[in-house]
């Protein structure tokens, strides 16, 4: 799973500069971080993979009277908020996995979008839309649920249910078969459409080491359900999808 990170940082910035210039404060907060992660090879299957990993986590920004997000390392106030979405699907391909000989290889994708959340002390829930770019240009979505427990001033652990959506374009991406690729595989065509593609649960632990810096551990368990969980490629592999990510962050604050 490899980020882009200039393709993100570019996006950042066109998104500063689509907002009225104000001769007020500037500000943009972000996180960076280094990790390892080991998931499944790709959407459906039952191989298992871990490769370094890149992560960008939208903090805040500040420009003139918008205010959007809570900043890197924050406790997020109670209340609605509006913040930033991303998500990296890494590539696919056949050369590497023999049992998709015959499908298309799909690219790296990243996924921006917003995220409409509301805070409360001890819990929290969410909605996330995110527009795909590179492997798949369809709309994907998710919806969830955490409970947060604080033990120290620097721990905070999150659990709580997970349910993912894309429409026709993301699932026919990863979980569809063309008539071409059927006719030189041993898959079936199927037509894989969008929908609730996915639900489970995931569980996050950080640990704040200072203003700047953090450790951060997250585990997740998804099964594919619907046109994911009945496509041949899922079928082949299996619905059972599992991720553990392991990784060192820190937070920046550009003014501009």
């Amino acid at each position: 799973m490899r980020l882009p990170l200039s393709f993100v940082l570019a996006a950042s910035s066109c998104l500063a500069t689509a907002l009225p210039l104000a001769a007020q404060e500037r500000s943009l907060n972000f996180g960076l971080g280094i990790g390892v992660v080991g998931q499944s090879a790709y959407p459906g299957s039952d191989d298992y993979e871990g490769s370094a990993d890149l992560k960008f986590t939208f903090g805040n920004l500040t420009w003139g009277n918008v205010d959007i997000g809570a900043g890197v390392g924050n406790v997020p106030d109670n209340g609605v908020s509006l913040g930033g979405a991303l998500r990296i699907i890494g590539s696919r391909d056949a050369a590497d996995h023999p049992e998709l000989a015959g499908l298309s290889d799909i690219d790296t994708a990243v996924e921006l979008g917003l995220a409409l959340n509301y805070q409360q002390t001890h819990w929290r829930a969410f909605g996330e839309v995110r527009q795909g770019f590179g492997g798949h240009e369809g709309v994907a979505g998710t919806l969830g649920a955490d409970v947060i427990f604080r033990p120290t001033d620097r721990w905070t652990v999150t659990a709580g249910p997970r349910l993912n959506l894309g429409d026709s374009e993301y699932a026919g991406t990863y979980f569809g078969i063309t008539g071409a690729e059927a006719a030189g595989s041993s898959f079936n065509a199927f037509d894989a459409s969008g929908g609730a593609l996915g639900a489970g649960i995931e569980i996050g632990a950080t640990y704040q080491i200072d203003n700047y810096w953090s450790v951060e551990g997250l585990l997740s368990y998804e099964k594919l359900l619907n046109d994911a969980a009945d496509s041949p490629i899922t079928q082949l592999g299996s619905d059972d999808q599992l991720s553990l990510r392991i990784g060192l962050s820190r937070a920046f604050t550009l003014n501009f």
